[in-house]
């Protein structure tokens, strides 16, 4: 097990009340609408405090974004496809505490050990091996970067650049939010040579194009992932397909505790009664006492839109307001021969555009590399985020042109078998959203929302910004009926270097 080392982690108390719903004389029933990660961990957090809790989701397995499904090869093996790679942080502690409900240790996770950029000159960054405590994270990388030098570090502009080093949420998006992650890096004079470092690991983890992205949100992953943790950029990966190294277990896990869970279940509206909630799915009424709504944009938009008796007019505009991401394409390849072995497990590539990573599945999947072993081949994964064309035959040639150029030895490999995946629904965080972007908390106190794309005043972003609302969203029901709630985590809501604190706070704007 690899156990948090920021010892200057932030833990927010469980709200208190009582410890179970059988105490309150009847237990409260509760809905949840979407089984991604946001879903799972609210019902996860109603259900161990004893409230009949049930999942509708509308597709036919549970993980949201991070599932998985049954696929066959041409030859009719059988194998699991999923949307593709994910790096499970050391700092998403709230994510990691809902894994560990059905894996103490985290055995079903691996650590990558490196998170190594290509640019286009052929030059490879590296985050292994550095410091793990802020400066002397930023201090080392520079030191021995080929893109990202010790005079470029000199070179940065200190004002411009001091709210990188002295994030607070969401004091943060007041003060950038209006300004776009491009513009905001020009600004602080940051080298055009690096910049792939930016937009890569921060700006296109969020499927969008650097110009729309808010800064506020680029400077907030800064602070998650390097300048305000001690946990580093290395990340652990499942060893197994999705379903079966978390939702299957997890599944198991809920129903032990009474959980229903209904895949392939939309629903299509919700209804305020005296008592609680109507809610229609599978062509049938269910009456609740409490709602999680956990869906992606298009679904919440929706819900809400065909819901006219819930919330409030401005609180419906705001729903209706959200956007999403432009498409990603996940393109998987099992080749009939292996990679060469020093090739990394995981390569960022996205300053060779169209393609922005590559992944070995072999490398660090069980599934993967029982099959490569059988068949002496290897199985490739590449992203394209942000697409800006509709033609995804011809970006998957592109695709596959560009890992040719960067694996030479795939070049004449036989694809035995392919899957491609085309989505467009990621949440935008986009300039100037941030003052109307909804929370977990809504007008009605038995309605919440949970998501990657709901507001919640911690730094977090991603799959942990899933399960840190997903947490809140059930503390926010149980509050409601009295019963106690869970603890949430973060990295610390501040800066690590007090005088730059000082100094930030001191400044107009």
């Amino acid at each position: 097990m690899i156990r948090p080392r920021d010892r200057r982690r932030v833990t927010r108390r469980a709200p208190a009340g009582l410890p179970d719903a059988g105490l309150l004389g009847r237990r409260p029933t509760a809905a949840i609408v979407g089984g991604g990660i946001a879903g799972l961990t609210a019902a996860t957090g109603l259900a161990e405090r004893g409230v009949s809790v049930t999942v509708f989701e509308r597709e036919d397995h549970l993980g949201g974004r991070v599932g998985g499904w049954p696929e066959r090869l041409p030859d009719g093996t059988a194998v699991t496809m999923s949307r593709g790679f994910h790096a499970f942080f050391r700092q998403y502690y709230n994510l990691r505490a809902l894994l560990a409900r059905t894996d103490p240790r985290l055995d079903r996770l691996t650590p990558l050990t490196d998170y190594p950029l290509l640019d286009a000159h052929g030059r490879i960054d590296t985050f292994a091996g550095l410091p793990r405590t802020p400066p002397w994270n930023a201090v080392a990388f520079a030191w021995r970067s080929p893109t990202f030098t010790r005079k470029d570090l000199l070179h940065l502009s200190g004002r411009e650049a001091l709210p990188l080093a002295t994030v607070s949420v969401p004091e943060i998006y007041h003060r950038l939010d209006r300004t776009d992650a491009a513009t905001f890096l020009e600004a602080i004079n940051f080298p055009p040579a690096a910049k792939h470092l930016a937009f890569e690991v921060f700006s296109r983890s969020f499927f969008a194009d650097p110009r729309e992205l808010s800064a506020a949100e680029l400077a907030t992953m800064f602070h998650l992932y390097f300048l305000g943790s001690s946990e580093g950029l290395v990340f652990d990966v499942p060893t197994e397909p999705f379903p079966q190294a978390l939702w299957d277990p997890l599944a198991s896990y809920l129903a032990g505790r009474c959980a229903d869970l209904r895949t392939g279940t939309a629903v299509t509206g919700l209804g305020r009664t005296p008592e609680g909630f109507a809610l229609e799915a599978g062509g049938r009424t269910e009456h609740f006492d409490g709602v999680v709504l956990a869906c992606d944009v298009a679904g919440l938009r929706e819900i809400v839109a065909a819901s006219p008796e819930i919330g409030t007019e401005a609180w419906r505009a705001d729903i209706g307001g959200l956007r999403t991401a432009p498409p990603f394409l996940v393109r998987r390849l099992w080749l009939d021969r292996p990679v060469q072995p020093h090739r990394s497990p995981f390569l960022g590539t996205g300053s060779i555009p169209p393609l922005d990573n590559i992944s070995l599945l072999d490398r660090y999947e069980g599934e993967a590399r029982r099959w490569a072993a059988r068949t002496g081949g290897s199985v490739v994964e590449l992203h394209a985020y942000a697409a800006s064309t509709d033609d995804s035959s011809g970006l998957e040639k592109a695709l596959e042109s560009r890992l040719h150029e960067i694996y030479p030895e795939t070049r004449d490999a036989r694809v035995i078998g392919d899957i491609t995946l085309w989505r467009e629904d990621c949440p935008l965080f986009g300039v100037g959203d941030f003052a109307r972007r909804p929370t977990v908390e809504t007008p009605d106190p038995a309605l919440a929302l949970a998501g990657d794309g709901i507001r919640i005043d911690l730094p977090v972003a991603l799959m942990e910004r899933a399960a840190a609302t997903g947490w809140t969203a059930a503390n926010s029901l149980l509050g409601h009926w009295g019963l106690a709630g869970h603890p949430i985590r973060s990295v610390p809501n501040h800066g690590r270097i007090r005088l730059l604190n000082r100094l930030a706070a001191s400044m107009p704007g």
